[in-house]
């Protein structure tokens, strides 16, 4: 399966999703949030920098219930990230 590359707008939502969590995250480390949310230290790494664009949704709600950030709130921020 060859996969298309992403569009500028799939590439901006990542960087603003990884935005998001990463500050969400605060002072908890990537490590602890990694292992809480059952991924690998790299991958939230790439996730907060925006180099993973499209997580899946699982690793998503995974991520977001680790750090106690319901998805309904953090569309919300993500989304509204594009307004300011």
């Amino acid at each position: 399966m060859v996969r298309l590359p992403l569009s500028a707008a799939e590439l901006d939502r990542g960087r603003r999703l990884g935005a998001v969590l990463r500050e969400t995250r605060g002072a908890r480390t990537m490590l602890d949030v990694a292992l809480a949310a059952g991924i690998s230290p790299e991958t939230l790494r790439k996730i907060e920098s925006g180099r993973i664009a499209t997580p899946s949704f699982q690793t998503v709600a995974a991520i977001a219930g680790a750090v106690g950030l319901s998805l309904d709130k953090l569309w919300a921020e993500v989304e509204a990230s594009t307004l300011a």
